[in-house]
């Protein structure tokens, strides 16, 4: 009987997995963020950045939402809209909206939100945040040592943020893509 070389259903399985590298002082976030997952009421959408880039034409013509004027089709650029919206690949993900409690920041259901996670948090800037293991988006307000999460909608509360809340920033809002 002969030894050694390949056999049939021999060695290690196909595994579909990807290991990640996580900083330690990270792993909690991680660990928070892999947990939301499973809740039906928070969808992640994670951009195919390795894919080809699809160019749409930009007019340089101007739309008017006042009085109409002459139309003019000369084409101006290419736009690649991932080029557009995404400046920080690495840090950016998606993030599906539920909910009207951003409506007056022009945040509807089911609108899609870019979220850049390189971009440091500043009061006024709407964000991603994780309170007390529950995900919301909110504008991020900053004043005299208090930290607020107010709702853009005066039907919502504003979520004042105490010493024993557990807040963690994901990220910021940069872009809201809806479908019309």
């Amino acid at each position: 009987m002969p030894r050694g070389g390949k056999r049939d259903g021999a060695g290690r399985k196909p595994n579909p997995t990807k290991p990640v590298r996580v900083p330690v002082a990270h792993v909690d976030q991680v660990k928070l963020w892999l947990s939301t997952l499973k809740q039906d009421q928070v969808e992640v959408l994670h951009p195919k950045l390795d894919s080809a880039t699809i160019a749409v034409p930009l007019y340089s013509s101007q739309v008017r939402a006042g009085f109409p004027s002459p139309a003019d089709d000369y084409i101006e650029n290419q736009l690649d809209l991932n080029e557009y919206l995404i400046k920080s690949p690495a840090s950016t993900f998606l993030l599906k909206v539920q909910g009207d409690s951003m409506i007056n920041a022009g945040i509807h259901e089911g609108d899609i939100l870019v979220v850049d996670r390189s971009i440091d948090p500043k009061s006024g800037k709407v964000v991603i945040a994780a309170v007390n293991g529950e995900l919301t988006v909110k504008t991020l307000i900053r004043r005299a040592g208090t930290v607020t999460l107010r709702a853009e909608n005066d039907a919502y509360p504003d979520i004042r943020i105490s010493e024993e809340s557990d807040l963690i920033i994901w990220g910021v809002v940069t872009s809201v893509v809806r479908k019309v």
